[in-house]
């Protein structure tokens, strides 16, 4: 082997250059994996969103059902006493 810098220049370059290649490689990997992960985490805000705002009338359609069975439980309460009452 000859101690001439000069040969070895080709190779430092060529290592350089294939070593930034793979380092553009992956970092260009990374960047596309963390923009489809913040367009996949935008979508599923808008899906909250969107159930959230449907939660409300889901809610409210509770509240009157469980109005309705408080009602008719308290009308039967009654009624079931008024029985009790008659047998004695």
């Amino acid at each position: 082997m000859t101690d001439n810098p000069a040969d070895l220049i080709p190779i430092w370059m060529l290592i350089a250059a294939s070593s930034g290649l793979m380092i553009g490689w992956t970092c260009g990997d990374e960047v596309r994996r963390r923009k489809n992960a913040e367009e996949k985490l935008g979508d599923l805000r808008d899906r909250i969103e969107q159930s959230i705002s449907e939660t409300p009338s889901a809610l409210r359609m509770l509240k009157e059902q469980r109005g309705v069975l408080n009602d008719i439980h308290k009308r039967l309460v009654a009624v079931t006493k008024g029985l009790q009452k008659q047998s004695r």
